[in-house]
């Protein structure tokens, strides 16, 4: 009731008789008692010449204040034909507030010093009708200006706006009564038209706040206040597609609809929170600034239900069905939180409004446990699978492809998976970096900290592809085919470590240890494939030999050369680089040894008919052959005498 106990919500004058009660519902018969009890006291001082001057001031007030205050009386039939006052005269509304001023202090003094007064139950009922004038004229500024106190439009001038604020705060709340248009410009700054109607309305907004607050009528104020910013609020997060969804409605949605639902949100709460709730702060905290339990009434009961539901939607997201893709969504959603959490904390920071900080925690929460199963089942998936069929040609694995493409993306997000892995409490998270092999991360960059966290669980789940690539080697029949696989799916994980953001969390140390682990694969390829052809050729070609023994050397080698030339034709490596310096390391070490027996014994066969039989492979053809290898097509005919062109038509078909 405020500080007089004025009893609200009566628009006629309170009479005697009629049951109402109040501190100033008084009778004519009890005042002449008290009066005459008064007067019957045997050392009544009379009152000093001061203190009617007083009291004739006050009442005079009263009568001034009665002049303007039924004026304005919305429920007189001979009020003023003008429908707002603060709409229509601004300078008889800055009055208006004044003489409210005056009656309430008027009335602060009778009640202190002459209770029984007339003027009294006048004051009351003028303060009635004035508070009815003032609810009148706070609902139609709200009402009728909300695309100048939009909150995107109070937000952005927030800045501005507090700095005006206080500036004013030292003035006399006289002097603070009602905003002019030179109230609203700061010194030597242009403002639009759009900017001049915002600011005076959130200038009358305070001072009818202001002056019902101080009056006693702060609960009234606050009611139409609520009732018109939260349909604001709840229309503007119906526009920014924030809705109320439940568990089953999430999971039914199709992979469009739910991708389009989650674009929303990640769009919504930037607006959401940098405009819209920090909007509506900047507008609470401005228009209720001398009562900071109103201030918070208001914002919580314009709000606190937006605000739940749209950071109840990520929770909703983390609980649904989980699989590997869904990763990346619930790490946008989880940065987006972590992103604005210092926004969050600062706008909500009422302890009413406390449940909306501990929804988007809750969400956050939730979003890590999801995000850490996905991770463990992903990589459960690894071990899991079950692909019995050797790739043909030793070619890239699809399991390789999936894997690290699926990684070269979480590396995208290493801040937010580093946070997630770092809070966790898992036990098998918190030793993985021990788990490694030992000195597996060299680098100086790798530093003790979330850090090493993401790297150490990226690095495990290679680890765990390479060991289940080793599997897949056992596939194949032939031993030299196994390592050329091993070499060129290595091979393929190296690139696409080094090729993104991986590099940064696995060092240079890694790359460069698991590049020598192709080359090793590459070199134990090379000595199983080419051994049987080498072992054709004799140890020391300057050894006299007869001619059988020449002949019997070149049709061997010949047959082995043509063996394996046919069967590594239909071979894979898709790396250029590596495939290059493949062919280069056979043929430095098979051209040199066929050259030198070649030139020796060849001359033993001059008298051979049909020698090019015989001798099938000059020494400067072999390079031509080795050419053809390793590009996943067979070649028909016995020889080539150009490089073929790489066809990867193949190799697309194995990886679909």
């Amino acid at each position: 009731m405020g500080v007089l106990e004025i009893p609200r919500k009566e628009t006629t004058p309170v009479v005697a008789g009629k049951g109402r009660t109040s501190l100033f519902s008084f009778t004519k018969t009890s005042s002449s008692s008290l009066s005459s009890s008064s007067l019957s006291l045997p050392h009544t001082i009379p009152p000093s010449p001061l203190h009617k001057f007083s009291e004739s001031m006050m009442e005079e007030n009263i009568d001034n204040a009665e002049l303007l205050i039924t004026k304005w009386n919305p429920n007189s039939s001979t009020h003023t034909k003008y429908e707002f006052l603060f709409q229509e005269n601004r300078k008889e509304a800055k009055n208006f507030i004044k003489c409210v001023k005056d009656l309430r202090q008027a009335m602060h003094f009778l009640v202190s010093e002459n209770s029984v007064s007339d003027k009294l139950v006048l004051a009351q009922n003028l303060m009635q009708i004035a508070m009815k004038r003032l609810e009148r004229e706070f609902y139609h500024i709200l009402s009728s200006n909300r695309r100048y106190l939009d909150p995107g439009s109070v937000s952005s001038r927030s800045l501005r706006m507090l700095g005006w604020s206080h500036s004013r705060s030292s003035e006399s709340e006289e002097e603070h009564c009602v905003g002019s248009d030179e109230d609203v410009r700061t010194a030597g700054e242009s403002i639009s038209e759009e900017e001049r109607l915002s600011e005076l309305a959130m200038s009358d907004l305070k001072s009818i706040a202001d002056c019902m607050i101080s009056s006693g009528y702060g609960k009234e104020c606050a009611k139409i206040y609520k009732i018109i910013r939260k349909s604001i609020v709840d229309e503007q997060l119906y526009h920014l597609g924030i809705e109320r969804y439940s568990s089953s409605v999430i999971s039914k949605m199709n992979s469009q609809v739910f991708e389009h639902q989650i674009k929303n949100w990640l769009d919504g709460i930037k607006i959401a929170v940098k405009t819209l709730f920090h909007g509506e702060r900047v507008l609470c905290d401005h228009v209720f600034s001398v009562s900071i339990t109103i201030t918070e009434s208001c914002f919580t009961g314009v709000t606190k239900e937006g605000s739940i539901m749209l950071f109840a939607f990520p929770e909703l997201v983390a609980k649904s069905k989980r699989s590997p893709e869904k990763i990346f969504q619930l790490m946008d959603l989880y940065e987006s939180i972590t992103d604005f959490w210092p926004e969050i904390e600062s706008i909500f920071s009422f302890e009413s409004v406390s449940a909306v900080k501990l929804q988007a925690l809750n969400s956050l929460l939730k979003l890590g446990e999801s995000i850490r199963i996905i991770l463990s089942e992903f990589e459960l998936s690894i071990q899991k699978n079950s692909l019995k069929i050797p790739i043909p040609g030793g070619g890239i694995h699809p399991l390789a492809h999936s894997v690290m493409n699926y990684i070269s993306f979480l590396a995208n997000y290493s801040g937010v998976l580093a946070e997630i892995i770092t809070d966790s409490s898992s036990t098998t998270e918190s030793l993985l970096p021990s788990l490694l092999p030992e000195s597996y991360f060299e680098s100086p960059n790798h530093d003790e900290g979330p850090s090493l966290a993401i790297s150490a669980r990226l690095a495990w789940i290679i680890l765990v592809l390479i060991c289940k690539l080793d599997t897949k080697a056992e596939l194949y029949n032939d031993i030299a085919l196994s390592y050329l696989f091993l070499a060129n799916n290595l091979q393929f994980i190296v690139k696409k470590v080094r090729i993104s953001n991986l590099k940064y969390l696995l060092g240079d140390d890694w790359i460069t240890k698991h590049e020598k682990k192709v080359r090793q694969y590459a070199a134990n390829y090379e000595v199983t494939a080419w051994s049987k052809v080498f072992s054709t050729l004799p140890e020391n070609s300057s050894d006299g030999m007869s001619p059988e023994m020449v002949k019997t050397h070149f049709r061997q080698f010949n047959s082995g050369f043509e063996q394996v030339y046919r069967k590594q034709t239909s071979w894979v490596v898709l790396d250029g680089k590596l495939r290059d310096e493949i062919k280069v390391s056979i043929a430095k070490n098979l051209v040199p040894a066929y050259r030198e027996f070649y030139d020796t014994h060849l001359v033993a066969l001059s008298g051979e008919k049909n020698l090019e039989v015989l001798v099938r492979f000059a020494p400067e053809n072999l390079g031509n052959y080795l050419s053809d290898l390793f590009h996943g097509t067979a070649v028909s005919g016995s020889s080539s005498s150009s490089m073929s062109s790489p066809s990867l038509s193949f190799v697309s078909r194995c990886l679909s």
